[in-house]
Formats: C-alpha cells, sequence, structure tokens
C-alpha cells in the first residue's frame, strides 16, 4: 500500500528530517556501491545520526539542476507528446518501511514517472551507444520499487546542449535485487553495525567525523585483505556495468 506525506507546507528543514528515517532514490547507488561521491559506510553514519549530510544545496551543479528541472520536464513533454505532473508528496509503501520515494514528475494518463537530469558536456561520453550512467538507473529502479508503476522516463538535458530521453521497464529481479541489499543496509542502521570502509575520499571523511573529538591515530591494517577484496569486486562491477 501507497502512503502519501504531502510536501507542499514543508520547510526546508522539515522535507531534510523527514529523508533522513528512510532510504531515498539519490541514496540507492550508494549502498550498492555505484555512487562515485558517496559510500556506502558515509550513507550509515548520516542514516545512523552519527554524522550530519552535507548540504548541497548551495552547490552550484545542484541549484542548477534544481532550476532546470521544469525546464527538463517540459521538453520531454515537447518530445514525447506526453504530459506529467508535480507530485508533492514523500511516497513509502507499505512494503519496503525503510525506502521513500521524492519524484520529480508523474507521467499522466500512465503507470510512469519522470527522472529529471541535468549534466556537463564532460559527461557526455557516458551516453554513447544509448546508455546512461548506472546510478541514474539504480534511482529509477527504487523508484520503480516504491511506487509499484510500470516504467520509468529519464530524460537528460547534457551541456545546455542536448537533451535524451531513456525508458526503463518494470523488472521484478531488479527491483527485488535492490531492495534486498536496501533492507540489509537498513537492518545495519537499525542494529548500529557499520558497513565496511572502503578506502574511498567519502568514506575517509566520515570516519574522520566520526572520531574527531578522539585524537590519536586509528589502525587500520586490518582492513588490508578487505580493501583488496574491494578493489577487486569494484573492478568486476565496473566491468559488468
Amino acid at each position: 500500500m501507497i502512503r502519501k506525506i504531502a510536501t507542499r507546507e514543508m520547510s526546508e528543514k522539515q522535507w531534510q528530517d523527514a529523508r533522513k528515517g528512510s532510504i531515498g532514490g539519490s541514496d540507492a547507488a550508494a549502498i550498492v556501491g555505484l555512487n562515485p561521491y558517496k559510500s556506502a559506510y558515509a550513507l550509515w553514519a548520516e542514516k545512523s545520526g552519527k554524522i550530519e549530510p552535507e548540504d548541497i544545496s548551495m552547490k552550484e551543479a545542484v541549484r542548477l539542476g534544481h532550476e532546470l528541472e521544469p525546464y527538463v520536464a517540459k521538453r520531454f513533454s515537447e518530445i514525447t507528446g506526453k504530459k506529467v505532473r508535480r507530485e508533492n508528496y514523500i511516497l513509502k509503501n507499505t512494503e519496503y518501511p525503510f525506502a521513500h520515494a521524492n519524484v520529480d514528475r508523474m507521467v499522466i494518463g500512465e503507470r510512469a514517472g519522470l527522472e529529471c537530469k541535468t549534466t556537463s558536456a564532460l559527461s557526455l561520453g557516458k551516453f554513447k551507444n544509448g546508455e546512461y550512467p548506472a546510478v541514474y538507473y539504480v534511482q529509477c529502479v527504487h523508484y520503480l520499487a516504491v511506487t509499484g508503476l510500470d516504467r520509468w522516463y529519464l530524460c537528460v538535458l547534457i551541456g545546455n546542449q542536448e537533451v535524451r530521453v531513456f525508458i526503463i521497464e518494470r523488472d521484478e529481479d531488479e527491483i527485488k535485487a535492490l531492495m534486498d541489499m536496501e533492507g540489509q543496509f537498513w537492518a545495519q542502521v537499525d542494529a548500529g553495525i557499520a558497513p565496511t570502509p572502503d578506502g574511498s575520499d567519502s568514506s575517509s571523511k566520515a570516519i574522520a567525523q566520526l572520531y574527531a573529538d578522539e585524537g590519536g591515530e586509528c589502525d587500520l591494517t586490518y582492513l588490508d585483505h578487505t580493501l583488496l577484496e574491494y578493489t577487486g569486486l569494484k573492478a568486476q562491477i565496473k566491468e559488468l556495468t
């Protein structure tokens, strides 16, 4: 069953606080190791309340993406002929109590949603041969799981020069795999058991914040074997992607 939490009257702080208590679409890629900017360890530390999430609301790329979202939605409608509407709710699904969805748009007359993205011209190579970044795919699969809809459209403005539209059809196997990983991650949040740090800058910064008041040095040599395994797995993920 889908439950809706109205956001129209929420302040920015209320909206952020509402999102802290579960996993959102933008969190999903970090959990599966596909977010280049945030690790599962850093996300765990944030969701556990051990560190404050980084305030990215004033970053130029984030602000630009927010400002251009209506334009991208309009271009999607022009290209596809499909009409869209805003969804001023946080969506929750009783089947996945650890997850929520803040979607950009719903497609009118169709069991589908729309994710609007903007990226720089430097990312053009990621869209060759009809491909797009895996982080976008994971976010859309998350939304399909929470909403129960049939498909998700992805509309991307690339370098203010080109707009591309992609379709992600509902795949129950993909949804189950992602929701299983998210459920396991949230069980770690509830139990206070941290994922293994992966050696990324994101994990290192989170560790530095967690132990900022303790001083001294921390012996992490026991992680050497784990990090070697992670490096090998990361290479496999890259090849599979």
